[in-house]
C-alpha cells in the first residue's frame, strides 16, 4: 500500500486551488488545511485504492489527521471496501468518533449505503451515536436516519431520537432541523402532528419548518400551513 506521502503526492496531483479556497470556506475547514480535490475526483480515488490488493485501512488510519481530504479519505474507504458489515461497524464506530466538521460527517454518511441493507442491526449504532450526545456524534445520527431510515415504520424512531438532541450545538441542531423538514416532506401528515407536540426548542423547530418550505415537494397550500405554525 502506498504510503502517507505517496497519497498526499497523488492528491497534491488532483488539487484546484480556487476550490481548496471555496470549500474551506463553506466546508468550515481550517484555513490551509486541504489540498483542495473535488469530491467525485477523491472518492474515484478511494474507489481505486479499495481495490488494490495491498490496501490496509489500518495502515491507512496510522495516517496523521491533519489534512481534510486524508480524513475524509479514511470514510470515504469505509464505504467502499468489501467486507462483512458487523466488521464495516467496527470501523464505521472508529471513524465517527474523529469527524469534527458537517462536511466529513455528511459524506461520509452519504457513502454508507450499505446500511439500507442492514437498517435493522445498525439501528442500536444510530442510537448510541444520539445518546452520546456530543455535536457531530449526534448530527452522524440524525443525517443516517435522513439518508437510510426514511420509512414510515421508522418515524417513531426517528422522532423519538429527535427528542434527545443538543441543539446548543449548532451542528446538531441543524442536522436535526434538515431530518424534521425531511420528514415534513415525504411524511407531511406525520410531521404536522409531530410538531404541535415536539419538545424541541424554537430556533430548531422554527428552521426545520424554513427549510421544508424551502423544497418544491411542497405545495402552496402546505408551506403556508406550516408557516402558520412557526413559533413567534
Amino acid at each position: 500500500m502506498k504510503n502517507y506521502k505517496e497519497i498526499l503526492a497523488d492528491l497534491n496531483a488532483k488539487k484546484d486551488e480556487k476550490f481548496r479556497v471555496f470549500s474551506e470556506r463553506i466546508m468550515n475547514i481550517q484555513p490551509d488545511s486541504s489540498v483542495g480535490v473535488k469530491i467525485p475526483l477523491l472518492r474515484a480515488y478511494a474507489r481505486g485504492e479499495v481495490k488494490d490488493e495491498t490496501f490496509d485501512l489500518e495502515e491507512l488510519f496510522s495516517f496523521p489527521d491533519d489534512v481534510f481530504e486524508i480524513k475524509l479519505l479514511k470514510c470515504l474507504c469505509i464505504g467502499y471496501i468489501k467486507m462483512p458489515f458487523v466488521k464495516k461497524v467496527e470501523w464505521i464506530r472508529r471513524a465517527v468518533q474523529m469527524i469534527d466538521g458537517w462536511a466529513v460527517c455528511d459524506l461520509f454518511c452519504s457513502t454508507l449505503k450499505e446500511v439500507k441493507k442492514h437498517r435493522a442491526e445498525f439501528l442500536s449504532e444510530i442510537e448510541r451515536y444520539v445518546e452520546e450526545g456530543k455535536e457531530y456524534t449526534q448530527r452522524f445520527g440524525y443525517v443516517m436516519l435522513l439518508g437510510c431510515y426514511m420509512e414510515p415504520e421508522y418515524l417513531p424512531v426517528i422522532f423519538s431520537l429527535l427528542s434527545k438532541a443538543e441543539t446548543k450545538y449548532y451542528y446538531t441542531h441543524m442536522g436535526a432541523a434538515w431530518l424534521i423538514a425531511e420528514v415534513l416532506v415525504k411524511f407531511y401528515e406525520e410531521g404536522v402532528e409531530y410538531l404541535k407536540t415536539c419538545p424541541l426548542d424554537k430556533k430548531t423547530y422554527n428552521k426545520a419548518i424554513q427549510k421544508a418550505r424551502e423544497s418544491f415537494r411542497l405545495t402552496e397550500e402546505q408551506k403556508n400551513l406550516l408557516k402558520s405554525m412557526k413559533k413567534q
